[in-house]
């Protein structure tokens, strides 16, 4: 099956500012289809660089100059979308999951937009806000430890949190050779036998709320993301999706300065 060609968008091309990158990534960041989906038009040799069939997905270009075609049209940068989705659980966070399971794509379905990609992730079994878009120096900005964004997570716990516990989370720990640390985290409301938590991370790593709480003896019941950065997920329905206004966009505007100049991966936290 051909991968789905996406040849949205209107006006003549215009030139991202980027240096020399492999096809694939060049196709991605003109938001016209994920780095796979690139890989694959390329092996069936769909693609053409400056008039020329090109194979070999190693091949490295600057989008900027060169002339890409894809089954004959034009490939020109796509205009710039910044969206915030309200993730529901059961969703992974990828576009193309090898085990065909649900994916927070899913809800994009029957949306105009061009390409999108998740800025950092939502384990399958964590809701609320994702951002997504196809500006992927805006995302790695955001994502950069440097940038200092946080990120504000109610989540609930199986107990009442016993003396201690917060501060042992706001001490951090290292867990599997990395350090672990929670910015913030407070006591929201607590029931006869379980409580919801505010925890705030200044930076992300892989399912580390639930491997703080594993590590003080709770076990999570929901994780539920509300904030980035001053954005938040307010009342927007599960599933829904919805274009950040121009003063949330702001808000996640981080000067280049201020980020490291470290390579990030969009959409891997």
């Amino acid at each position: 099956m051909k991968p789905p060609l996406r040849l949205r968008g209107a006006g003549g091309p215009r030139r991202p500012n980027g240096a020399v990158v492999s096809l694939p990534r060049a196709l991605s960041k003109l938001g016209f289809c994920s780095r796979t989906q690139a890989e694959a038009l390329i092996a069936e040799g769909r693609v053409r660089v400056d008039g020329r069939i090109v194979r070999d997905p190693t091949t490295r270009i600057d989008p900027a100059r060169a002339g890409i075609r894809v089954d004959g049209e034009r490939i020109v940068a796509e205009r710039k979308v910044y969206l915030m989705l309200n993730k529901p659980r059961g969703l992974v966070t990828t576009r193309d999951d090898p085990q065909e399971r649900a994916t927070v794509y899913d809800c994009l379905e029957g949306i105009e937009l061009p390409f999108v990609a998740p800025v950092g992730r939502l384990d399958k079994a964590s809701e609320g806000l994702l951002l997504m878009t196809n500006d992927t120096r805006w995302a790695q900005r955001v994502l950069d430890p440097a940038s200092n964004v946080e990120k504000v997570y109610h989540v609930q716990i199986d107990k009442l949190p016993h003396e201690g516990m917060l501060d042992q989370l706001q001490a951090g720990m290292v867990l599997d050779g990395e350090r672990l640390v929670a910015k913030s985290a407070s006591l929201l409301r607590a029931g006869a036998r379980n409580a919801w938590l505010e925890i705030v991370l200044s930076e992300g790593r892989n399912r580390q709320i639930r491997r703080l709480l594993d590590a003080v003896g709770a076990d999570v019941l929901r994780l539920v993301r509300i904030d980035v950065g001053g954005v938040r997920l307010g009342d927007l329905p599960r599933g829904a999706v919805r274009h950040l206004t121009p003063a949330e966009k702001a808000m996640l505007d981080v000067p280049v300065q201020t980020a490291s100049r470290q390579p990030g991966h969009f959409g891997v936290r």
